[in-house]
């Protein structure tokens, strides 16, 4: 595929980028920002939550949804600008929150870690379903580094990266959002999947760190298409409609810290466009 076009740099920590009105919102841990990127290059920051990590999603009317792990709470970003407690998830879990994904209806997965990283000792984690009125409720446990999700068109599957077992897992969505009928989707044992998102040809593109590139995958684990980074790779998401995109966050990750923030956005054309959430 072609050589990436890179929109934005001075990044941060940059992570779980997202598809919203036409630009890229992604999240820059680091700096504590959310940031607004459209296909020039232009960029805003609508939000600012001192949280490591803190990935982003919408709510169906728009809203904003931003995970505030150091407070254990999921924010929602009011029109006025204002952020509101969205819901509270120290109940669950005192580790790292991390990724989330909202469905049609309103309702957000949000995963856990479930241990202190880097440094803790391993301990498998799990996933949350939040309503639209705030309810949490555990709907899948013993992930091994839970990171991406994604929703697939139909509203009916929910897929999890599961960096340390490299493979996407899939859950069946039922009516209520509960998960059901755990199953492989797809090993990727050469890589450690983190972000992730799908297209409209139920393909799936992760992004994995050390091999510093994304690779896009059938159901099964059939190798589609590879691109590669100059840095780790961390999450991507794809653009919808005519000549679509696909958008690469990343940075320098392990040996010495450089002296600049070295996170970037870089977007590569791709064959199909995005589909399902995110």
């Amino acid at each position: 595929m072609s050589e990436a076009e890179v929109l934005l740099e001075g990044i941060v920590f940059g992570e779980s980028p997202r598809w919203h009105d036409g630009r890229v919102w992604f999240s820059d841990w680091g700096a504590n920002q959310v940031i607004s990127l459209d296909a020039d290059g232009n960029h805003e920051v609508v939000a600012t939550v001192a949280s490591f990590p803190m990935c982003i999603d919408f709510l169906p009317d728009g809203r904003l949804l931003v995970v505030d792990s150091a407070q254990r709470r999921l924010l929602r970003r009011e029109p006025d600008g204002s952020l509101v407690e969205h819901a509270d998830l120290s109940a669950v879990s005192d580790k790292p929150w991390n990724d989330i994904v909202v469905d049609d209806r309103g309702n957000a997965y949000v995963n856990n870690i479930g241990f202190d990283f880097p440094g803790g000792e391993f301990v498998p984690g799990l996933v949350v379903l939040v309503t639209p009125e705030g309810d949490v409720e555990q709907v899948a446990d013993d992930l091994a580094f839970p990171n991406g999700m994604a929703i697939s068109p139909d509203g009916a599957t929910l897929v999890v990266a599961e960096s340390y077992a490299n493979r996407l897992t899939a859950y069946d969505i039922g009516s209520d959002g509960v998960l059901s009928n755990r199953h492989v989707w797809a090993e990727t044992p050469d890589d450690h999947p983190d972000g992730i998102c799908m297209d409209a040809e139920d393909a799936i593109w992760y992004a994995d760190v050390g091999n510093q590139r994304c690779v896009r995958v059938r159901e099964g684990g059939e190798v589609l298409a590879t691109v590669g980074f100059d840095r780790g790779a961390f999450a991507c998401v794809l653009s919808r409609g005519r000549d679509p995109r696909l958008f690469v966050v990343g940075q320098t990750w392990g040996g010495p810290e450089p002296s600049q923030p070295s996170g970037r956005v870089v977007a590569f054309p791709a064959p199909a466009p995005g589909a399902g959430r995110p």
